[in-house]
Formats: C-alpha cells, sequence, structure tokens
C-alpha cells in the first residue's frame, strides 16, 4: 500500500535541524570524538596563527571563528545530521509505504580495515568486522527493499509476516520509482528499526494510526507465522470471526476437496489405484472373463481356421 503525502506533512517527519536521536547517531564512538576534537584543536591553531599576521583590526572576527572552531567537536554532529536531512529533503514527493517483512537473517560486513606491523617487520591487515541484521520488506505488487542495521537485543522480536511501514520519496508525483526509504516502523510491537534516524517518531505514528483508522484490516494481504504457510491466529482471528484461519494440519482422510483432491469410495479394492486424480476418473477392474472375450489372444485358435500340416 502506497498513499501520497503532502509537502508539508514531509516535512514536519523530516526535520532541518538535527533532533536528539540524529545528534547521537552522528556522536559517534570514541574514535569520532577524538578525530572531532583534533579537528576543533587544529582549527584554533590556525584561527591564532592568522590573528597574529592580521593584526588586532580582526578581533571579533578572529574572535568569533576560534570559538566556533573550538567547539567543533561539540556542534559537529548537528551540522552533519542536518545536511543528511538536507538532501532527503531535496526530494520533492513523497508517500506513506505500508507492507511485510519479507525475511531477516544476519551477516557480518566489514566496517573498517586497519594496517600494522608485526614483530617480523611484516606488513599486517586488520579487519574489523561487525554483525548486522538484514531486513526485506515488501508488498503484494511486487516492490521489495532491504534495510541493514547493527544488531540489537531488541530486534529479536522481529518475525516474518508483521506489517511494516516507512516513509518513501521520489521525483515523479505519481511515485512510479522510488529513490529513497527511510526507517522502518513495526505498529504490531511499536518497535522502530533503522540505522540513521530520519524521521520525527511520534509524527509518524499519527500519521500511520490516522491512515489505519481509515482503512479496513482486511484490506491488506493475510499474515502468516514464522514457520509455516498457515493463517496466524494470534493475529488475525481477533480481528474478524468470519474470516478463522485454517488450521495447518491437513485430514488427508475428510478434507481431500480443500486440496484440489477427489475422495476415493468407500469400496477401493475394485479399482484400478487408490490415488487421488485430477481430471481423469477411475475405472473399476475388469475381471479375467470379461477381459478374455473382449480382448482375444494371438495364441488361441479360431473355430473356423483350419489347422496347419
Amino acid at each position: 500500500m502506497l498513499i501520497p503525502i503532502n509537502r508539508e506533512k514531509f516535512e514536519q517527519l523530516i526535520p532541518l535541524v538535527a533532533t536528539g536521536l540524529q545528534y547521537n547517531y552522528c556522536w559517534g564512538k570514541a574514535r569520532d570524538f577524538l578525530k572531532r576534537l583534533l579537528i576543533s584543536v587544529i582549527g584554533v591553531v590556525i584561527v591564532w596563527v592568522i590573528h597574529l599576521f592580521l593584526g588586532n583590526s580582526f578581533d571579533a572576527v578572529s574572535l568569533v571563528l576560534g570559538v566556533g572552531a573550538g567547539f567543533y567537536w561539540l556542534w559537529g554532529p548537528i551540522f552533519w545530521a542536518s545536511q543528511r536531512n538536507r538532501k532527503l529533503r531535496d526530494y520533492k514527493y513523497s508517500g506513506f509505504w505500508r507492507g511485510r517483512v519479507l525475511d531477516i537473517y544476519v551477516t557480518e560486513e566489514l566496517t573498517r580495515e586497519e594496517e600494522d606491523v608485526n614483530q617480523k617487520g611484516e606488513l599486517v591487515i586488520i579487519e574489523n568486522r561487525e554483525r548486522r541484521l538484514n531486513i526485506e520488506v515488501g508488498d503484494e505488487t511486487g516492490f521489495r527493499v532491504d534495510l541493514q542495521v547493527p544488531l540489537k537485543r531488541i530486534y529479536k522480536q522481529i518475525a516474518r509476516g508483521m506489517t511494516a511501514e516507512m516513509l518513501v520519496v521520489a521525483y515523479q508525483p505519481s511515485l512510479t520509482r522510488l529513490e529513497k526509504f527511510t526507517d522502518i516502523y513495526l505498529p504490531e510491537n511499536d518497535l522502530w528499526i533503522s540505522d540513521y534516524p530520519y524521521l520525527q517518531h511520534q509524527v509518524f505514528e499519527d500519521l500511520s494510526r490516522r491512515i489505519g483508522s481509515d482503512r479496513s484490516p482486511r484490506d491488506e494481504a493475510p499474515r502468516y507465522r514464522d514457520n509455516d504457510n498457515a493463517y496466524d491466529q494470534d493475529y488475525d482471528q481477533a480481528d474478524d470471526q468470519q474470516y478463522a484461519p485454517r488450521n495447518n494440519d491437513r485430514d488427508l482422510d475428510g478434507d481431500y476437496d480443500n486440496y484440489n483432491h477427489r475422495k476415493l469410495p468407500e469400496d477401493r479394492d475394485n479399482y484400478e489405484s487408490d490415488r487421488p486424480l485430477g481430471r481423469q476418473q477411475l475405472s473399476p477392474k475388469r475381471s479375467t472373463r470379461e477381459n478374455r472375450k473382449s480382448t482375444p489372444s494371438k495364441n488361441r485358435r479360431s473355430p473356423n481356421r483350419r489347422p496347419r500340416i
């Protein structure tokens, strides 16, 4: 399901200035913080050297530049998060997409390579790998997309068949060609899955509830369990009793019609085969005497034929 949304709602979902979650993401690890701190120190030194050459006439400018460079380690994440938001806001058209979780699996990805020298003087490449969770979502139209996120304990509750929602963007108003997508939201568990949190979570949750109330639950594709192809009673039975799911255990003796088989008569011994057939009809066995009458043997002599001398 894909529903276009207007520009005003899109700008509410994608903020212009970084949010708290986006700031925490761009803050990074200790290595990233040390890199920004080093840039701040170098920036302050450069401003101080420029101030020495220009003299006191540029004290105000030097002060502003020095303070800005010295606090780069603090405002740097805000700047880079806002740049990410700006690139997504450049798309003119967007839509609300709803589908299902098709597959989930874990892989090991190479995050960083380092070169080092061992005790023998040999160059050694150290690979840093990280386990990441891959989630594939799609809908009945054949649209599929994969999202790779860091592996977290909270993601254990994700299962195939869950409802998945996200925001998609495109250059055409018809949304026939989707260029990019954002975080994945699972409304059944109130769970967000993302690498970089693009969306304002509260605004998107309100939009999801509003669209869900306007549409019938039966407009969506049927939900399935994780390990079989039976309808999930835990999900669907509470919605509407008239669509109660069928039990997955097949009763082969009494439920042949439900699986495109024809039930055999009780007297199976008089039939050539007891396997269920589609359009073919079962023919009863002929007795030995009927076979002899209908099928003459080559070795039997005709009564009008004279024996060869």
